[in-house]
Order: structure tokens, then C-alpha cells, then sequence
């Protein structure tokens, strides 16, 4: 349980950078849902209170011990496997997608905290044994990855499951897994990309990956997010073209501005000034994440933090990239500022975790 002298060894800059970003993330999202004619939405509201659940459940993941957490780990992901079924059969289907369970007005989707489950059974699993792990080891190891992967893919949610690997990959590097097994692993990859874009893409991923090499060959269908990404970061200039001020998001040229491609109108509203901010921070979070890594008491919660720390950035570098037009576009909200309830709770979540195991670098 939470002891009191623990309370002066939180990470206070980690949490106020965390923070921060949640703030620049509602202002962002106040000034793309803002209609001129019909007035603002409750978008920024909704994520306000997505904020304050995600603190109280941040609060939780500090109060015990994540020993705790990564001893009931195998529990844990059992009962992710189970609702990431009931999804598939019984979750509410929007938008051809099958993702989310529907909890009166709040709609909640199980992927995102799949991201947490399986960095904790990863770090429990690859903690528990001696040396650098055989094939046998990574074969357990990509099991438990793969199982809620393809769950999750069956949604479909290709983006959210994609962000699983660098969990598995992050956890057995640190391991001790060697780099050859790491090479042999990319080769295999990219000898099985054949195989995956003529028998596993669907025809819309297919045209998504097709027309970020040539967004021109379809302007208005496939391309057009691709275009307008590039046409509302480049248009910011230096010093932005002022808060609310922004065509691209303010008038709808860009889809799901608040969602997906809110680094875009951040580009666009903030100019280069605002990025470098929003850039300052993200990296500031990454490094004090990765310095907790480095402290910690023990393999387990070095194996967490990073296991944690791998999907966040990962997910961070391709939502940049792909707001900037340099990534085929794809469902991955930008953590801690895109809208978007359950992707806020579970990474506010997931960095409890991290604040946990750099708060009991001192203990027993």
C-alpha cells in the first residue's frame, strides 16, 4: 500500500509534463470542434472528464505496489482475452468497426488498455527468467502478444494492434535477447510482406499505403486526409496563424481534426513555435521514462516501464509523422492530446505504472 514517505520520491516534472500535454491537448481540441455558426461542441468536455477518471486511475496504479500488479498480471490478461471476445460478438459497431462496449453515454474501448495488460504479463514473464531468452522464451512471449493482437485486428483495428509489437520487442531486447535474433525476426517481415498485402490487407488498407505513395492518383477519396495534413502543417508557418484562426481545422477541410490529426492543426494554429513545444514535451516525457527504466530496483519494473514506454512512443513518432503527411494515414490517436476517452484513461494509466516503479526504487 501507499506509504506516506513514498510521496516525496514521485516524479513531479514527469507528472506536470504529462499534464501539460493533456492541457495543450483540450485547448487543440476546444478550437476544432468550435462552429462559427452553431457554437462550440462538448468535445473538450468530454475529455476534461476523461482527464480527471484517468488521474483517479493514474492515483490507483500508484497506490499498490506494482509488484501487485504484475503478480495478478496473468489474471489480468485473461480477463483482457475475455473482453476483447465479448467485443467481437457483442460490442457496438461504428463506422464498420466493431470496437467499443457502450456504458450509457460513454463508450468504451478494451483495445486501448490492451497496451497495459500486455506490457505487465511481458514484464512478469520475461522477469521471471535468468539469461538471455532462447527461442522458446520468445515463442511464449510472441504468443501472449499475438493472442490480443488478433483480436484486436479482427475489430478491425489493424492501428491499435500494431502498437503491441514494440511492447513484445522493447521487453525481450532488454531481456537480453540478441540482435541477430532481432534481424532474423525484420527479414522474416519483410519476405512475409508479399503474403500479407495479397492475403491479410483489406482493399481500404491497401489503397491507404497506394495512395501515401502517390496521394494524387485518388485527391478526393483515399488521399485527400494525406493532402490536407500536408496543406494545414505547412500552411502555420513559423508563427501560426493565431488560436481559432486556422482554416484547415476550423473550416473542415480536415477530417477528424480533433481526433487524428490534431498535431496538424496544432502545426497550423501554433506554427513551428507550437510544435517545438509539443515536441519539447513529448521528449521530456520519453527521457524521465526512460531514466525510471534505468532506476529501477529490480528487472520487473525496468521490463515495465520500457514495455509502457515502447507502445507510447511508437505511437507518438507515427501519429507525428503521419500528421505531417510522412506516414500512410491510419487509426492512431496521438497520446494525451487526441480526443478520445479511452486512450486518455489508459495512458494516463499505463504512466501510473512508470510513476510507481521510479516512486519504489527505494523500497523492500
Amino acid at each position: 500500500m501507499f506509504e506516506r514517505r513514498l510521496y516525496y520520491h514521485i516524479d513531479w516534472a514527469l507528472l506536470l509534463a504529462i499534464l501539460a500535454l493533456c492541457a495543450l491537448g483540450v485547448v487543440m481540441i476546444y478550437s476544432t470542434s468550435a462552429d462559427p455558426i452553431r457554437g462550440n461542441s462538448r468535445l473538450h468536455v468530454t475529455q476534461l472528464y476523461a482527464i480527471v477518471l484517468g488521474v483517479g486511475l493514474m492515483v490507483f496504479m500508484l497506490a499498490l505496489d506494482y509488484r501487485t500488479f504484475a503478480d495478478k498480471s496473468h489474471w489480468i490478461y485473461v480477463g483482457l482475452l475475455a473482453i476483447l471476445l465479448y467485443v467481437l460478438f457483442f460490442g457496438q459497431a461504428q463506422m464498420g468497426a466493431r470496437r467499443w462496449i457502450s456504458f450509457g453515454g460513454f463508450n468504451l474501448q478494451p483495445s486501448e488498455f490492451a497496451k497495459v495488460g500486455v506490457a505487465l504479463v511481458l514484464a512478469k514473464f520475461f522477469g521471471e527468467n535468468r539469461g538471455s531468452p532462447g527461442w522458446s522464451d520468445l515463442a511464449i512471449g510472441g504468443a501472449l502478444t499475438a493472442l490480443p493482437l488478433a483480436l484486436i485486428a479482427k475489430e478491425p483495428d489493424l492501428g491499435t494492434a500494431v502498437t503491441l509489437l514494440p511492447v513484445l520487442l522493447a521487453v525481450a531486447y532488454l531481456a537480453g535477447m540478441r540482435m541477430r535474433v532481432l534481424g532474423v525476426l525484420a527479414l522474416s517481415l519483410v519476405l512475409a510482406a508479399p503474403i500479407v498485402w495479397k492475403f491479410a490487407l483489406k482493399d481500404y488498407q491497401k489503397s491507404r499505403i497506394s495512395t501515401f505513395l502517390d496521394p494524387s492518383q485518388d485527391a478526393r477519396g483515399a488521399g485527400y486526409q494525406q493532402i490536407q495534413a500536408r496543406i494545414t502543417v505547412g500552411s502555420g508557418g513559423v508563427q501560426g496563424k493565431g488560436f481559432m484562426q486556422g482554416t484547415q481545422g476550423q473550416l473542415r477541410f480536415l477530417p477528424v481534426a480533433h481526433n487524428d490529426f490534431i498535431f496538424s492543426v496544432l502545426a497550423e494554429e501554433q506554427g513551428f513555435a507550437g510544435v517545438l513545444v509539443a515536441l519539447g514535451l513529448y521528449l521530456f516525457v520519453i527521457l524521465r521514462a526512460l531514466e525510471a527504466a534505468r532506476l529501477a530496483k529490480d528487472r520487473l519494473g525496468s521490463y515495465l516501464v520500457l514495455g509502457v514506454l515502447a507502445s507510447f512512443t511508437f505511437q507518438v513518432v507515427y501519429n507525428i509523422t503521419m500528421s505531417a503527411g510522412l506516414a500512410p494515414v491510419k487509426g492512431l490517436t496521438l497520446p494525451l492530446m487526441s480526443y478520445g476517452g479511452s486512450s486518455m484513461v489508459a495512458t494516463l494509466a499505463a504512466f501510473g505504472l512508470v510513476l510507481n516503479v521510479r516512486m519504489r526504487r527505494f523500497t523492500n
